[in-house]
Order: structure tokens, then sequence, then C-alpha cells
């Protein structure tokens, strides 16, 4: 799963492994190290929340998704979902949760597992 946060916004980015063990488990979770702390970011299935959300706890960011919602995106071709969540400062957060697809152009990043790309094809 990768993570892109740039200003007022989240995006994560599923391969297929991680896409069907999200709808196996229903929660995944990444860390990044960085020698004192760590930087935890999960996604999960969460009967409590009516829309896609996000929450911040230490160094732990968690985007919630509704099961009818994680049901759908995991076993049907929906790329992804988005949401705008208000915050209390009158701002928006945007989260966004896709697939991931092969690029089109080169990479050195392995991305056997990523989905086909749907622009590859004329």
């Amino acid at each position: 799963m990768k993570i892109r946060i740039k200003g007022n916004s989240i995006r994560l980015r599923l391969t297929q492994t991680e896409v069907a063990n999200f709808a196996n488990t229903g929660y995944l979770e990444e860390h990044t190290e960085f020698g004192n702390a760590t930087f935890t970011y999960a996604l999960a299935n969460d009967a409590e929340v009516l829309t896609l959300s996000a929450k911040m706890e230490g160094a732990k960011i968690t985007m919630q998704v509704p099961p009818d919602l994680a049901k759908n995106w995991t076993s049907t071709n929906e790329i992804g979902f988005q949401h705008k969540q208000p915050l209390s400062n009158g701002k928006e957060l945007f989260l966004l949760v896709e697939k991931d697809f092969v690029c089109l152009d080169n990479t050195f990043e392995d991305q056997s597992d990523n989905y086909p790309n749907p622009n590859a094809h004329c």
C-alpha cells in the first residue's frame, strides 16, 4: 500500500494482493521507520463510519471505510472512491483510495502485483 500526502489530501493505492487481503481481513497497515520514530498508515473496514473518513492518532493515520463501500470496491472493477472530509476549521481533507495500476512510463518500482493499466491497450 502506498500513501501520498500533499497539502490537505491523502491518497492510498493498493496492489491486487493488498485489495484481496483487505477484502478478507478488513484491515491493512504499513510502517515507515525513521530510526527514533515510526509513521504508520492503515486502511480499516469500519461499521461505525458512514463514508470514507480519516483520523490521526499519534503517528498513525487510519482511513476508515464503511463495510458496503469496502465490499463493493473489493469485489468489482471499481477503481476507487473518494470523499471530502469537513474539518473543524472550515477546510476540507480530500481522501482517495484506489487500485494501483502499472505505470505506462519507465519506473524502477516493482509493479508485478499492480493492476493492468487500462490505458495500455489501443
